[in-house]
């Protein structure tokens, strides 16, 4: 187990140039946009445009904060996402377009290498999490202040929780706190 703060998020210049991204994590460790295994990040979406295309790779997207998007998927109908709706997944090299529905949004994109991994994002409101030691590699983004009550680690906003195969924690705020929780599997043959 270990913590991510949002402080040392690394920051970068999105595929097509046209914003700003925040890498949360990435694995192998220092893998680029173009040859990642899996990815982990936010950016501020300021306009109505294109998103990256990014080929061979799956991708869900959540809101985190700002009224909302429509994206627009080639080959699929249209779909709105505002803070509080489930993640929407999509294929990531698909023509894919975002039009604000009313200002900016900052969104968490979660992305893996199709064939060899896989990934869900999960959103939970609560005041309380117990993630049971699992098989899996999760990630655990938080909206809020939150206690990580066995270690006595405080997490802020945007810090994130790296769990590795085996770690489970359980997670405590004084009031409902927004967190997203991460899976990521690798694809065994």
């Amino acid at each position: 187990m270990r913590v991510l703060r949002s402080v040392d998020h690394k920051r970068m210049p999105w595929k097509n140039g046209k914003g700003e991204t925040v890498e949360i994590a990435v694995s192998p460790p220092g893998a680029s946009v173009d040859n990642f295994d899996w990815r982990i990040s936010m950016a501020t979406v300021a306009e109505d445009g294109p998103f990256s295309v990014f080929d061979g790779i799956d991708r869900t997207l959540s809101v985190l904060t700002g009224e909302g998007i429509t994206l627009s998927v080639a080959g699929h109908a249209p779909h709105s996402l505002r803070p509080e709706c489930a993640p929407h997944a999509f294929p990531a090299d698909r023509q894919t377009s975002a039009t604000l529905l009313a200002g900016p949004v900052t969104d968490l994109n979660v992305m893996s290498r199709r064939g060899a991994f896989t990934h869900a994002v999960e959103r939970v409101v609560t005041r309380q999490l117990t993630l049971q030691p699992s098989a899996h590699l999760r990630i655990v983004l938080t909206l809020n202040d939150v206690s990580v009550v066995q270690e006595n680690i405080r997490l802020h906003p945007l810090d994130a929780l790296f769990l590795g195969p085996g770690d489970g924690a359980q997670l405590s705020s004084a009031s409902p706190a927004t967190i997203y929780i991460i899976q990521i599997d690798g694809v065994t043959t």
